[in-house]
């Protein structure tokens, strides 16, 4: 056979291997992981309302939680098929790293140090927040700058605690941080009277104030934001197949909201005439081979949680406890910035 007819030949297998191979996704081993034990593993906030907390029959709500069951449902049918792993903020990304979860959707900022150094990759933004300070109604201190030598509760090893002493330096106001390993020791001493403030995300102060204050109308949460807070779940660098599983299921809530599938008429839109809606729920379209999954995998996502609009208002949104407006986690074609690629 002459050299270029071998070519040929060569060429033509490589052509034919490539297109067998496109349109199917090898699963990766966290997915065959989690289809071996039959079970997402979440980490999540120990508890803090609104993003995960635990009721006293141990059921778990808040819109981390509800992202790790639309994942569930996306990859396994079930949203129920999951399990919630309590990490406080020391422990959250030794978990990650070490494969005790196979997901951490637990408020935690995206930052540079944490995407690129920390063995972790982000998956997007699922809210948008920014740190605050909440004091007491009663004192005199009504914005930021008057915390000038005052003492603020603030849990160590966040993004938190560094923003405080960036803010404190910038500012010259020699803020004095009381530092403590949990949560529940910094809101409790902040509670107690023995810090003239407690700082965190200003979620995180809604629910706080909501939660554990004695009376909420008692403590005021002051109107500056003093960082950018983007929240959203990470998985661990090296399975890009699990990594493109979480974030397009976060975009497909987002999609989800846009055209209008809700929880409860994500049957009805499967008749619908809308080209995108039908491509999400997977009427026309299979794009769930692209990622290892089944072709309504979007389908069931929704139908576990409903559309990202549901999961905020449900917890933390104007008629849930927290009272948050939607802000800038509304729509993009909303004013917000909640901008999700296309599924197609």
């Amino acid at each position: 056979m002459r050299s270029n007819a071998v070519k040929t030949l060569v060429s033509a297998m490589v052509a034919a291997a490539t297109m067998m191979s496109v349109g199917a996704a090898h699963a990766g081993k966290t997915l065959d992981a989690i289809k071996a034990r039959g079970q997402v593993v979440c980490g999540v906030n120990t508890g803090l309302a609104g993003f995960a907390a635990a009721d006293s029959n141990g059921n778990w709500s808040g819109i981390d939680v509800d992202i790790c069951r639309a994942i569930a449902a996306a990859t396994l049918g079930d949203g129920t098929k999951i399990k919630f792993v309590p990490l406080n903020a020391q422990q959250r990304f030794t978990a990650l790293q070490s494969g005790e979860i196979d997901i951490l959707s637990r408020n935690t900022t995206w930052t540079l140090t944490r995407d690129a150094s920390l063995g972790m990759v982000f998956t997007g933004t699922t809210y948008y927040d920014g740190q605050g300070f909440m004091v007491p109604a009663k004192g005199k201190i009504k914005n930021a700058k008057q915390l000038k030598g005052t003492t603020v509760c603030v849990q160590s090893g966040t993004t938190t605690e560094k923003n405080l002493t960036d803010f404190s330096r910038a500012n010259k106001l020699d803020i004095k941080p009381v530092v403590f390993e949990k949560v529940e020791a910094a809101t409790g001493a902040y509670f107690a009277g023995r810090c003239q403030s407690y700082t965190t995300d200003a979620s995180g102060l809604a629910s706080v104030r909501n939660k554990e204050a004695k009376n909420p109308a008692d403590h005021i949460i002051l109107p500056e934001l003093i960082s950018k807070e983007p929240l959203g779940p990470s998985v661990r660098r090296g399975d890009d197949e699990w990594f493109a599983i979480a974030k397009w299921v976060v975009f497909g809530l987002l999609e989800a909201e846009e055209y209008g599938i809700t929880q409860a008429n994500v049957e009805q839109m499967k008749a619908s005439t809308d080209p995108a809606v039908l491509r999400i729920l997977g009427v026309t379209e299979d794009t769930g081979k692209l990622l290892g999954l089944e072709k309504d995998w979007m389908a069931k996502a929704i139908k576990a949680t409903g559309n990202y609009g549901e999961i905020f208002e449900r917890n933390v949104g104007p008629s849930s406890a927290l009272k948050l407006p939607r802000g800038v986690n509304n729509q993009w074609n909303k004013g917000g910035l909640m901008y999700a690629p296309p599924i197609r």
